[in-house]
């Protein structure tokens, strides 16, 4: 059953680190048998506090499927390069039934 994760990436400064990250980062998740749904763009919320800044939306075979991406080694080479320009907030979510 899919799995998403859900981030909300705050940019403190835009770097060449990070812009060879994006660049890379879209291999990475592929090669776990994941895509990209929604990668930035506008926002509203409808109901309640929430204050997404950028919000992306990556969708995967099943949750292992996402825990091996985010602890995989050719992701690991590139975290370096968003952390020291972004804060970010992953959550990944699976169905409950």
């Amino acid at each position: 059953m899919p799995a998403y994760v859900i981030g909300n990436v705050t940019t403190l400064e835009t770097s060449d680190e990070l812009a060879e990250y994006r660049r890379r980062v879209g291999a990475t998740v592929a090669r776990y048998g994941g895509r990209f749904l929604v990668r930035g763009g506008k926002v509203d919320v409808l109901e309640g506090g929430w204050l997404p800044v950028h919000l992306t939306l990556m969708e995967f075979p099943d949750g292992g499927a996402v825990r091996a991406w985010l602890g995989s080694p050719e992701y690991q080479e590139i975290a370096a390069l968003r952390t020291g320009s972004v804060r970010t907030e992953l959550v990944l979510l699976e169905n409950g039934d």
